[in-house]
């Protein structure tokens, strides 16, 4: 693909690693938007330790490759590795960015989303989840109006 071509280029040409972690997140959205999600996925979790090494967890970036891995993850209906993605970088997403930014509501959202459709999931998660999903709206109702989809 071009994207693919894109890639190979830039590594040949000494690209930074911030360029190059930026085409393989839009390379991972080709291949999700192909049916491809095993290769997505694989990209994406690629992207978020590329960043986690740059720039370390407390970075913009890297929470929303976190979050773009957690959504790969769930794609694949794997959800413990979501739950625990999301389990650790919420709390930073939440200290670095605030509870109301977007990237933070998506990774609650997401979070909620891994504990009750994951088929091993307790009364206690299906909870923790309504509890999750009920604070998040409120959240993003406060922060996003009403009116917002």
């Amino acid at each position: 693909s071009v994207q693919e071509a894109e890639l190979a280029m830039r590594r040949r040409a000494g690209a930074s690693a911030g360029r190059i972690l930026d085409v393989q997140a839009n390379l991972a959205v080709s291949y999700h938007n192909l049916g491809r999600l095993e290769e997505a996925s694989s990209m994406q979790r690629d992207v978020y330790s590329g960043q986690l090494k740059l720039n370390g967890e407390e970075n913009r970036g890297t929470l929303m490759a976190a979050n773009n891995y957690a959504i790969s993850l769930t794609h694949l209906k794997r959800y413990a590795e979501a739950k625990s993605l999301l389990h650790k970088m919420i709390p930073v997403a939440r200290r670095v960015l605030d509870e109301s930014s977007e990237i933070t509501l998506k990774m609650r959202w997401k979070y909620a989303e891994a504990l009750c459709r994951d088929t091993a999931a307790t009364l206690d998660d299906v909870r923790e989840a309504v509890t999750t999903l009920e604070d998040t709206g409120r959240i993003a109702r406060r922060v996003l109006g009403g009116a917002h989809p």
